[in-house]
């Protein structure tokens, strides 16, 4: 697979971004990565792990004879580095970014783009609870989806550079629009997250339950509540005001499923629960045979590699 671009510039250096680029380090890419992060801690941290091969004190320095600009910030930030980057981009780069949610992004964002660089949102819907430039590894993107997300104004061929690049990260791709991409990541992944702070906030309110048998008896199912709920905050905050429509949409179904299931159990409905029970076990299933996931004790996920 030929080489999308001579030089990329990554703007945060969390998760996400440090995976990225040890994901183009496994790949044998020869692209030269330059990175920024606004916290001096995270500079530090990224050069002593050697991730990027230039870790630049600005993000103004960062983007310098970039071909693609990742933009990989919390979403409620996009539109301020734009602005701040805007004049330093090269004509003809591509401006991309990862945050999960995109109609309110590429609303901020779209005010300040030259109108000689190309721009396409992208959402690799991949991650864990580890947030930080050391939480990164190369494998993180293997056979999970990148979604490709381009505005009215994108051009094609910059779209399938994208494509190109998000493929040898070792994801899949594929092209939806703005605001179907918000419903669905309402659906299957901003919902199960604030359902799982939900969770975690009501047995810390529950005070017949102590801590310590939380914290003991916490290998069934409120274990991978927690494992979710220890996200980054302040990237869960920015998403939920930012997706808000879909996010209240969905909450709203939620609710009416909650009550439902509240009723079965109450007047004793068992065929209902288990027809229920059985429905959801169906969509765990497909997901295994997707490859979204694995059944292997701990989902597979003690081992992290770079």
């Amino acid at each position: 697979m030929s080489e999308p671009y001579k030089r990329v510039a990554l703007i945060g250096l969390g998760l996400i971004a440090s995976s990225m680029f040890w994901a183009m380090k496994r790949a044998g890419s020869t692209a030269h990565v330059s990175g920024y992060a606004r916290s001096q801690e995270t500079r530090d941290t990224a050069r002593r792990l050697d991730l990027c091969h230039s870790v630049c004190d600005s993000a103004e320095e960062a983007v310098k004879d970039a071909d693609l600009i990742v933009l990989a910030v919390p979403v409620g930030a996009m539109g301020p580095v734009m602005e701040q980057i805007a004049p330093h981009l090269k004509p003809g780069a591509t401006v991309s970014e990862v945050g999960s949610v995109k109609r309110t992004v590429i609303e901020a964002i779209a005010p300040h783009l030259p109108n000689y660089v190309h721009f396409v949102p992208t959402h690799p819907m991949a991650g864990t609870e580890h947030s930080g430039p050391d939480a990164g590894f190369a494998s993180l993107f293997d056979n999970r989806w990148c979604l490709i997300v381009p505005t009215e104004d994108s051009d094609e061929n910059a779209i399938q550079r994208v494509e190109t690049y998000w493929k040898s990260l070792g994801a899949n791709t594929e092209r939806m629009d703005p605001e179907h991409h918000d419903m669905v990541c309402a659906v299957v992944s901003h919902i199960p997250h604030l359902i799982a702070y939900t969770m975690v906030g009501v047995a810390d309110d529950l005070k017949r339950v102590t801590d310590k048998e939380v914290i003991k008896f916490s290998a069934a199912g409120f274990r991978d509540f927690t494992r979710i709920a220890a996200s980054d905050p302040t990237m869960w905050r920015d998403v939920f005001l930012t997706n808000k429509d879909a996010t209240i949409e969905v909450l709203g179904r939620f609710t009416e499923e909650l009550m439902a299931l509240q009723r079965a159990i109450r007047t004793g409905n068992g065929e209902q629960l288990h027809a229920y029970f059985t429905h959801t076990r169906a969509i765990r299933r497909g997901i295994l045979e997707a490859g979204q996931d694995t059944d292997a004790p701990d989902f597979g996920r003690a081992k992290v590699d770079r």
